[in-house]
């Protein structure tokens, strides 16, 4: 065979193989003694026909057809262990010609990765403040954990948690049939349609109300968006909610001494929060600035894949179990939809390949005791820990666990450096504090 090779844009390449007569005559044969042992022609037993008889039987396309499918995938991997090609993925193939046999390859290869100067970078962080406003919202939120629902016996009103019969109907198909179903008649619900909530209020206990919502034309799911649906809800028992007084007693139940006790705690937590927050923040807009500063290219096979791996992730998220069924029951569109996450994709592709070469360069390393270690959190957080042990033993979980801690590595070490120093800072200033508390000791002995 000649084999010819052209560098594409990409991270591709063009491979051209032509066939040498011989080892096409070759393929021939052998597609003829194939062939005629499963084609039934009259006159002859199978297996017997002479190959001019079956090429009049079945054509010589045929014929050439199967001789093909095997010599050019065969030739294919000759052809890319001769010109030291080392493919990520299946080749795009197509036959050129016929005479001679000419077939072409688009061959995607690894990508590649030209980092900036990520080293010269530098990023300030400062944790959000935390003031009176910022407790006082926390507090609220707490006290809103700890409100209990006393039965009423007045209408339904805004904030009220119902037990009801819910019945809905949308163009004669049930969608809803449900028996003391507990609903929180919120202003702003959306659940199960905008305008729910709003029918109910001023509903008395045991009163059928019937009425009916028009859906959004951009609600979720296609098949309902822009429909009318026809409820009946019978409240059978009305709740209202009643929040605890903010005081000692409740500081007390929250296991702190008094509520000063309980506001230094959530400031606390709230501080610690903000930090965490902004170093979060920080190791996005480290990787963000190393991605800018470099140079990606790939092979389109990647993005599809990963556009792929989002629409699949989808399905999965609302409950379906492919994307054929995800597309055909919401009634998206497939192309349209790969446009819409293609950016997604890309910025995904390209985070990952940029902190893939820096932990390169870098020389980042976990070792098995670091992969033990984050195993054993995991299943200390499962509820089954003997499946969750199983599970974590598998290969591919564990490789997974350690391309993790190497990622969350590659991101800290991208934080130090954009700091220009800040972490040496802060560890000279808890030094110091370690130092002064050590004086404290000595003077009081």
């Amino acid at each position: 065979m000649k084999v010819t090779t052209e560098r594409m844009e990409n991270c591709q390449v063009n491979l051209t193989v032509e066939v040498e007569p011989d080892e096409l005559g070759e393929s021939l044969n052998s597609a003829y003694r194939r062939l005629v042992n499963k084609v039934s022609i009259p006159g002859f037993r199978k297996g017997k026909a002479p190959r001019a008889i079956l090429e009049q039987h079945v054509g010589k396309g045929a014929l050439l057809e199967e001789a093909l499918d095997r010599l050019i995938p065969r030739l294919y991997l000759e052809a890319i262990e001769q010109e030291k090609i080392e493919p990520i993925d299946e080749p795009r193939m197509e036959v050129e010609q016929t005479d001679p046999v000419i077939f072409k390859a688009v061959v995607p290869l690894k990508p590649e990765v030209n980092l900036g100067d990520y080293h010269s970078m530098r990023l300030d962080s400062t944790p959000a403040e935390i003031g009176e406003k910022e407790v006082a919202e926390a507090l609220e939120r707490i006290r809103e954990g700890q409100a209990v629902w006393n039965p009423v016996d007045r209408p339904v009103a805004f904030g009220d948690l119902v037990t009801a019969d819910f019945e809905a109907v949308i163009e004669d198909k049930p969608l809803l049939n449900h028996k003391d179903m507990v609903y929180e008649v919120n202003e702003d619900s959306k659940w199960p349609f905008p305008g729910v909530a709003q029918n109910l209020v001023g509903a008395e206990k045991g009163e059928m109300r019937a009425f009916d919502v028009e859906i959004p034309p951009d609600y979720g799911l296609e098949g309902f968006a822009g429909k009318k649906c026809s409820f009946k809800v019978t409240p059978t028992e009305i709740k209202e909610k009643e929040l605890p007084e903010v005081n000692d007693e409740f500081a007390q139940v929250m296991d702190c001494d008094n509520l000063a006790a309980l506001k230094e705690k959530v400031t606390a937590d709230l501080k610690a929060m903000a930090k965490e927050r902004a170093r979060q923040d920080l190791r996005q807009k480290a990787l963000d600035t190393a991605v800018e500063l470099s140079k990606i290219n790939y092979p389109p096979v990647v993005e599809d894949r990963e556009i792929g791996s989002l629409i699949r992730e989808e399905a999965q998220r609302v409950g379906f179990n492919n994307a054929d069924e995800y597309f055909e029951r919401t009634g998206k569109k497939r192309e349209e939809y790969v446009e819409l996450v293609r950016p997604i994709a890309m910025k995904r592709i390209s985070h990952t390949l940029v902190l893939d070469k820096i932990a390169d360069e870098e020389k980042i390393e976990v070792d098995a005791g670091e992969v033990e270690k984050r195993v054993e959190e995991i299943v200390d957080r499962a509820e089954d820990k003997e499946k969750a042990r199983q599970f974590a033993a598998l290969p591919q979980v564990k490789g997974g666990v350690e391309q993790s801690l190497r990622t969350q590595k590659t991101l800290d070490m991208l934080v130090e450096i954009a700091t220009g120093g800040v972490k040496e800072e802060e560890e000279q200033e808890e030094k110091k504090d370690e130092g002064e508390i050590a004086k404290e000791e000595v003077n009081k002995e």
